[in-house]
């Protein structure tokens, strides 16, 4: 599915134009001006999944945003943005052959680490509980009570039930809104699989961060997955070789001046890992 069609960039000179003639004079950046343009890239043509391909400092993150507030999608955490973003966002255009579905938003590696830093500190919660009710289960086990008046009735409950279960069923039985502990890894790839679970255009800021090859290899599935059956499209930055292989996939490397269209076995990074597994070929 495809709901933006193509986005346009402004080139350089439509940005010294602007510059030239802005009135403000002191200013420490003009951020996200001359960080696009410098690659060439004035033109993105989309398919149901796009892939923006380059190294640290190639403009990756600020392309995604860019295309993510000129097509308001939903996001999560806030990002850096100078004075400047609404003029620049008013020199893009973008052409969009569906309407875009109302869950469509940006994911952000921000994103996924406060997610799992929620689930993190939930779970020191739930720890903390769980020594509380292995004490209490051991009071009450072992405790001499005597039943005097109905103000005693809860604590005759406890060790009614402290005495006839085991010690981990009576804390299971009683820790009421168990949060299960995922690792960092299960944690991150539960938070892509709640966010994108209908239509809409997804766009995916290195989501390979905090995942193992285990995991970018379920993502890339499930990618692939909701392209075909649950009518969404995909606009991902990634280095991850396991994701540039995602199927159908068209791939921009900003690394070349101008920005290219490549094969993902093209790509330098995959190359390197080619390359290096193939020199220890005798090894498997």
């Amino acid at each position: 599915m495809i709901y933006v069609d193509y986005f346009t960039f402004p080139d350089s000179e439509v940005e010294w134009d602007f510059l030239y003639k802005e009135k403000r004079t002191c200013y420490d950046s003009v951020y996200p001006f001359k960080v696009i343009s410098k690659h060439g890239f004035e033109r993105i043509d989309f398919e149901p999944i796009t892939i923006l391909y380059g190294g640290n400092g190639s403009g990756k993150s600020t392309v995604l945003n860019v295309i993510a507030e000129k097509l308001q999608v939903q996001r999560d955490s806030i990002f850096n943005k100078t004075n400047f973003y609404p003029n620049y966002l008013n020199l893009c255009s973008v052409v969009i052959k569906e309407r875009l579905p109302h869950d469509s938003r940006i994911i952000t590696s921000d994103d996924v680490f406060d997610y799992m830093l929620n689930i993190r500190n939930l779970n020191q919660g739930i720890d903390m509980k769980r020594e509380e009710l292995f004490e209490e289960y051991l009071d009450a086990k072992y405790s001499k009570f005597k039943f005097r008046s109905m103000e005693d009735y809860e604590q005759l409950k406890k060790v009614t039930n402290a005495r006839k279960l085991t010690q981990s069923r009576y804390i299971r039985e009683n820790l009421i809104d168990n949060i299960r502990e995922y690792s960092n890894g299960e944690s991150a790839f539960k938070y892509f699989t709640e966010k994108m679970q209908c239509e809409g255009v997804y766009i995916l800021d290195e989501p390979e961060n905090s995942l193992s090859p285990i995991r970018q290899l379920e993502l890339k599935q499930f990618i692939e997955e909701s392209v075909r059956f649950f009518r969404c499209q995909f606009i991902i930055s990634t280095h991850s070789p396991f994701l540039l292989a995602l199927q159908g996939a068209k791939i921009y490397d900003l690394d070349e001046n101008p920005v290219d269209l490549k094969k993902w076995t093209e790509l330098e990074n995959v190359r390197t890992y080619y390359e290096f597994f193939r020199s220890y070929e005798k090894e498997f």
